[in-house]
């Protein structure tokens, strides 16, 4: 953009700003305290107590086991600078940054454990354990828990009486208002038409109204606001743009992704089905008690079609899709780690509750026991989550989804092929296997290696010369003579151990200058490694390639070929053979390389006075090579070009139950007593029954969504109360234990949990009722002195749209919103195994040049949409219900000079160009699109002089125009 366009674009956007509102609502993140008791304590308890606590003798004066003890610090004075890791002591002994104050002296603390301590210093250190600690203490008992105010049965309240009989809509209204009478406070008026009309279309679809539909409800409101509030909201509700909207905050809720997260991040192609569920349940306002069955324990459920078998089995993921390390080496740890982040997140979703916190002791604050912890733990511990936890890298389940019965017969009839082809690879493979014994035997003698000097060209063991310059061997390699047909003394292999520590390097002499076809020597097996990474170094530069040693060598069963190259008489090369990431056990056996055009360097010809017998073994083994790599095409031509069977991530029981011990202090390893399988206690004295043979999954969601259980309608409503005003009832929406806030409204909380559980756990009967009631319709106002942070409800909230809306709106301005509904929107994602190295490349690689909605945008855990990274996307590492908001510079800058808001500008510009006759009709239409409003007469006056500057119907000024709008205050927030 030019400069006196940049100049012009931002005096207008200072211009706006400057008239703009300036107050931003408070934004609720998670509490200090849970990441302490989450996070901290536990990581304390296990590597710093031993020295620093009272149980233990104290090294240096040092306390870490209540807060002044860090405050008051030891010999070498305060541990912490609370909010300055860089200046507190303790960060600098667990880094290990000065060798004689290293702690712990022997076993430095990881690279997470170091950055969980960083990240609570950096908070402000915050600590609830006050005074010295000399007995294990809880928060709360379960005789106080069942006192306190979300653990007590819900109450039946009535709507109590108010004085101004006018305004109230009905039950809803007079809780709210006779809270403000009693305050002597009044409600604000209502907000006009055509505010009205653009906060329903963004709370209920996601989207802005079209000029058309503004039109039509400030039309109807002008003769009969109520029904034309409820024609809109019948609307609203009935589009298919309402599941994208209300989906998208569950999906903040589960943690969706489409990444397991972590430094080998993989790939979740599946995910998308999940996601099109929770759409597709909101549409078809799935009752919120099926809709948690379902999540839990679907696979359990009965069905009643095939699309409800294949809907209930789809919504396990639920239970799937947490950030994992699946590369993590111990495999008990693993399990543990996923069973914690399970019970952590239906925890949070379902009842608010911070379960995790119980994982190392009893709850600090909540009447949450350990013992309740290890009880639900034990479910999981039942539930089949990992395919194959045995691998190095571990992998997820990913299920069947069934088919209609014609789809099914076809999908039978194609893998029966597919199976027969494989048996006959694996027949083929054993003949293979066979006929390089009978080959070397009748070469070489039965039993009796292959000598390298027998082999045609350059040939190097690797027994040849250990440490020499020809073979450089790095890691510990296993000798080994198992398998015959090898060259020399045998073969090495690196265990299936010590991934990416272990490398060989062959590092041949060439004699002359030339093309030599480089060749690598191994046996074959299954559980060989598929993706060997192999580096070559010639004259012309390095060359990186992959070799599946599960395959039988296709040169005499014994060699492969890595392709032909130059290389320099004496000059650099090597071939490097590495183990990095690879799946299975690595094989190395011996190098060859084959001058090109050299007859010298060619095999002999078969010696005439060599048996008839020797030369038939040789043809049939070659024939049997090229039969094996016939057949290999043949399946991966079927696999591809036939009917695939849709898969889905997923749960199943595991084939065996059992209950789970309790974990002291938390460690996997620092096994307890047994603890049986059940719930909660403080929300029931009854121990559920779980039926033998079964995990209690079932149960398990039966228990959640129980009208006696207190928290889950509660929990539920209040969330669509948050999604639907700004702000909940209860302002921690994830949290409704002690640490968290008290409800503002208990009674209304109570009558709409009773009044959901009535109306058959509905969301849409449910939303229609909360917004058509007259709290919903004030407009915003500034806040009250005696009432800052408006929890009486006085006024709307003014509200900054979702990262998700912004981006929408932008697209649906210029005119370029895909709105096709579901699938996969991962491009490439199809073509590649989940579990394939290329697919972080997919990921880290990938760009976002879709135009469909943003519920549809790729949702990695690794790498973000710019714009989402900006504008506050919720953190889909851990379960949320509320995001955080936030404002800083970079969204200003963005929205200034991002190519995306830059090329959505320019077509916008383009649009009102072509669909407007004058200058005034098109200001007016972008307006409308973009702010749901005509412009102002001072706004009117001052775009008009900026676009005077241009010539007539010039692109570049109305895109500079348009550009100011979506820079606009009133763009981003709601009134």
């Amino acid at each position: 953009m030019k400069s006196r366009e940049r100049l012009a674009l931002c005096f207008l956007a200072v211009a706006w700003c400057a008239n703009g509102p300036i107050a931003f609502e408070r934004a609720y993140a998670e509490e200090p305290l849970e990441f302490f008791e989450r996070k901290v304590r536990p990581l304390l308890e296990a590597r710093c107590f031993e020295c620093h606590s009272q149980a233990h003798d104290i090294n240096g004066g040092l306390r870490l086991d209540f807060r002044q003890g860090w405050e008051q610090g030891g010999d070498s004075g305060p541990a912490i600078v609370p909010g300055k890791p860089e200046e507190s002591l303790l960060m600098s002994a667990v880094k290990w940054t000065d060798p004689d104050t290293a702690m712990p002296p022997e076993n430095k603390l990881t690279d997470q454990e170091i950055a969980i301590l960083e990240t609570w210093v950096r908070m402000g250190a915050p600590d609830p354990r006050t005074g010295a600690i000399e007995k294990k203490q809880i928060g709360m008992s379960i005789e106080e828990g069942r006192a306190f105010w979300s653990y007590s049965p819900r109450g039946n309240p009535a709507a109590p009486p108010v004085n101004n009989q006018q305004w109230p809509r009905g039950s809803i209204d007079r809780f709210v208002l006779n809270k403000l009478e009693e305050q002597g406070l009044t409600p604000s008026p209502m907000a006009s038409p055509e505010v009205l009309v653009r906060r329903l279309f963004y709370v209920l679809n996601g989207v802005p109204p079209s000029a058309e539909k503004i039109d039509e409800f400030v039309t109807q409101f002008r003769s009969d606001p109520f029904d034309a509030m409820q024609r809109m909201v019948d609307t609203l509700l009935a589009s298919p743009q309402f599941g994208e909207a209300w989906g998208r905050h569950w999906l903040d809720v589960a943690r969706f992704s489409e990444s397991s997260g972590g430094g080998r991040t993989l790939l979740f192609k599946d995910s998308w089905r999940y996601r099109d569920y929770v759409i597709d349940a909101f549409n078809r306002d799935l009752p919120l008690d099926q809709f948690i069955r379902e999540q839990l324990a679907g696979d359990l459920l009965p069905t009643e079609s095939i699309e409800s078998a294949r809907s209930k089995i789809t919504a396990t993921a639920f239970l799937t899709l947490g950030p994992t390390n699946y590369e993590e080496q111990d495999k008990k740890q693993l399990r543990f780690d996923i069973i914690d982040e399970q019970l952590d997140t239906l925890g949070r979703a379902f009842m608010a509750q911070t379960l995790g916190c119980a994982r190392c002791h009893d709850h600090k604050f909540d009447p949450i026991s350990q013992s309740d912890y290890y009880a639900m733990a034990g479910i999981f511990a039942s539930t089949r989550t990992l395919h194959n936890q045995t691998d190095n890298v571990a992998r997820w389940i990913v299920l069947p989804l069934p088919q209609p019965p014609q789809q099914e017969a076809a999908l039978l009839a194609h893998e029966v092929i597919c199976s027969n082809t494989r048996k006959e690879i694996a027949t083929a493979k054993a003949m293979v296997t066979e006929l390089s014994k009978n080959v070397s035997a009748e070469i070489t003698g039965a039993g009796k290696p292959i000598d390298p000097q027998s082999l045609p060209g350059i040939v190097i063991d690797q027994a040849d010369e250990p440490g020499s310059r020809k073979v450089t061997v790095v890691g510990e390699w296993t000798h080994s003579t198992s398998v015959m047909s090898y060259v020399g003394s045998g073969y090495l292999h690196d265990g299936n151990t010590g991934k990416g520590e272990k490398t060989i390097t062959f590092v041949p002499v060439i004699p002359k200058a030339g093309r030599y076809e480089v060749r690598l020597a191994y046996t074959h097996g299954t559980n060989r490694a598929t993706n060997v990474p192999v580096t070559l170094l010639h004259a012309d530069g390095e060359e990186d390639k992959v070799v599946d040693e599960s395959k039988v060598p296709p040169i005499d069963g014994r060699f492969v070929s890595l392709g032909t190259y130059r290389f320099e008489k004496d000059g650099a090369g090597y071939v490097l053979i590495g183990t990095a990431q690879t799946d299975g056990h690595v094989i190395v056996d011996a190098l060859q390389l084959i001058a090109e055009g050299d007859e010298s360097s060619l095999p002999d010809m078969p010696d005439p006075a060599q048996s008839d017998q020797t030369q038939q073994a040789q043809h049939l083994h070659r024939a049997a090579v090229t039969r094996v790599t016939q057949l290999e095409k043949e399946l991966k031509q079927l696999e591809k070009s036939g009917p695939l069977r849709e898969m889905t991530m997923a749960v199943c029981e595991a084939d065996q139950m059992e209950d789970t011990a309790l974990r002291v202090r938390g460690i996997e390893k620092n096994c307890g007593p047994l603890v049986p399988r059940g719930f909660m206690q403080v929300v029931s004295d009854q121990t559920p029954s779980i039926p033998p043979g079964q995990s209690g999954r079932k149960e398990l969601a039966e228990w959640i969504v129980s009208s006696s259980n207190p928290l889950t309608a509660r929990v539920m409503v209040n969330r669509l109360w948050a999604w639907s005003f700004g702000a909940g009832l209860v302002r921690t929406v994830d949290n409704f234990g002690s640490t968290g806030e008290m409800p503002s409204h208990p009674e209304l909380l109570d009558f709409l949990a009773n009044r959901l559980i009535d109306q058959g756990w509905s969301t849409k009967k449910l939303l229609r009722e909360m917004i058509l009631t007259s709290t919903w319709s004030q407009m915003v106002a500034p806040p009250l002195s005696s009432d800052p942070d408006n929890r009486l409800l006085s006024h709307a909230f003014r509200r900054r749209l979702d990262a998700e809306q912004i981006r929408d709106s932008m697209l649906m301005v210029s005119g370029t919103l895909d709105l096709t509904v579901g699938g996969s929107n991962i491009a490439g994602a199809g073509d590649i195994d989940a579990n394939d190295f290329s697919a972080q490349n997919i990921e880290y690689g990938y760009t976002y040049a879709d135009s469909r909605r943003s519920v549809y945008t790729p949702a990695f855990r690794n790498k973000r949409l710019e714009l989402f990274e900006v504008f506050d996307f919720g953190d889909i590492n851990s379960s949320i219900g509320q995001r955080h908001v936030s404002t800083v510079a970079p969204q200003a800058l963005f929205l200034m000079n991002h190519p995306f808001v830059i090329e959505q500008s320019r077509l916008a510009a383009e649009r009102f160009l072509a669909i407007a006759p004058d200058d005034s009709a098109r200001l007016s239409a972008a307006f409308r699109a973009t702010l749901g409003r005509e412009p102002t007469g001072f706004e009117n006056r001052r775009c008009l002089e900026f676009l005077s500057t241009f010539p007539p119907d010039r692109v570049e000024g109305w895109a500079a125009m348009q550009q100011t709008l979506f820079g606009c205050i009133d763009f981003r927030y709601l009134e």
